[in-house]
């Protein structure tokens, strides 16, 4: 999303951009999500939501957003949803596919499969975060247990890796991270959305232990339950149910559609450990990465800052890049990456 979206506006405003990329296609990881665009309908909310979060950045996406949308609407992205079903967001759900079209037909040439280039004068790096790199993962988010990827492969920390080298500066949040909780099972990228096991507040969740770890109710989004799960031994949890769980709805689906999407939910007595009373079924969960949280600082205007907080001149980021924007909780990164590319593009011409 970032990369095309920072070339398209290139281009409209009279550049003639090239968009490097390292896969073998445009898209990212938004080509694979649900591709729901969407801020806090209150302000109040961001702030409490994502409370370490930098509030110039949070600011910037709170702001611009809904003009961002409405310039993809403008280059013909097609809406799959006018809102987002939730009370508390707006915004839009987009079909990415579509939507990956028009921005890479807006956005001029883009040349996949290229290895990064180590020596470039002016850059937007735009590559989408760092949890396709095992090793970064270890260093920063320092999970119990591998965590399984849940978007491209190609995101492997670039755009961190080259910044630092030009002695940039790293958010807060390096150690956070925005997933869901999958089937502990292998899947592939047709089952990132329908397989996700968005139901934890509904269910008692052990580790295998049989200890109930998360304490206190769990978030709307259930980041901070996939957060916690990837501390426990194994990065591995149980979620267990019981008839009334099973009759919740999640959007569209009931929790018990969503149970029988999963491979690994197993007959309560199987448990390795004690089941609880009422329990009808149990599915063995472990946190599938979307995207990272912590990334490279960057100020107002996208410029990737030092540790001193000067800029490194010709060196801009968006997206998963950036880091710092939902620290603390959750927002939706698809709106961050739509509208500091667009700034990163407007500040690159400056």
């Amino acid at each position: 999303m970032a990369g095309l979206a920072a070339a398209a506006r290139l281009r409209e405003l009279g550049a003639a951009p090239v968009v490097l990329e390292k896969g073998d296609r445009a898209g990212g990881s938004m080509l694979l999500s649900s591709c729901v665009i969407w801020r806090f309908r209150e302000w109040e909310d961001f702030r409490t939501e994502c409370p370490g979060g930098d509030e110039a950045l949070q600011r910037l996406v709170w702001e611009r957003l809904d003009d961002a949308i409405d310039w993809l609407l403008s280059l013909g992205a097609p809406v799959v949803w006018e809102e987002t079903g939730n009370p508390r967001t707006v915004g839009k759900r987009l079909d990415p596919r579509g939507l990956t079209d028009v921005l890479a037909g807006a956005a001029g040439e883009i040349r996949c499969g290229v290895a990064w280039p180590r020596h470039i004068d002016q850059v937007i790096l735009a590559t989408g975060g760092f949890q396709g790199s095992a090793d970064l993962v270890a260093r920063y988010v320092r999970p119990a247990g591998p965590l399984r990827l849940r978007a491209n492969p190609w995101s492997a920390g670039d755009g961190l890796r080259f910044a630092v080298e030009r002695d940039a500066a790293v958010s807060a949040g390096m150690d956070e991270f925005y997933g869901r909780n999958m089937p502990d099972a292998d899947f592939t990228e047709a089952d990132f959305v329908p397989q996700a096991q968005l139901y934890g507040r509904f269910a008692r969740v052990f580790n295998d232990h049989g200890d109930e770890f998360f304490e206190g109710d769990v978030s709307w989004s259930e980041n901070d339950l996939v957060q916690a799960t990837a501390r426990q031994p194994r990065a591995r949890a149980w979620y267990v149910l019981d008839d009334a769980a099973l009759g919740q709805r999640v959007r569209e689906r009931t929790v018990a559609d969503l149970v029988a999407a999963a491979p690994t939910a197993i007959d309560p007595d199987a448990l390795p450990f004690p089941a609880p009373a009422e329990a009808r079924v149990a599915v063995r969960v472990s946190p599938g990465i979307t995207h990272t949280i912590g990334g490279l600082r960057v100020d107002e205007r996208a410029r990737v800052l030092r540790e001193d907080g000067t800029p490194i001149e010709g060196v801009f980021a968006a997206g998963a890049d950036v880091g710092g924007i939902s620290t603390g909780g959750y927002a939706g990164g698809l709106a961050a990456a739509l509208v500091f590319g667009r700034i990163a593009a407007e500040s690159a011409l400056a």
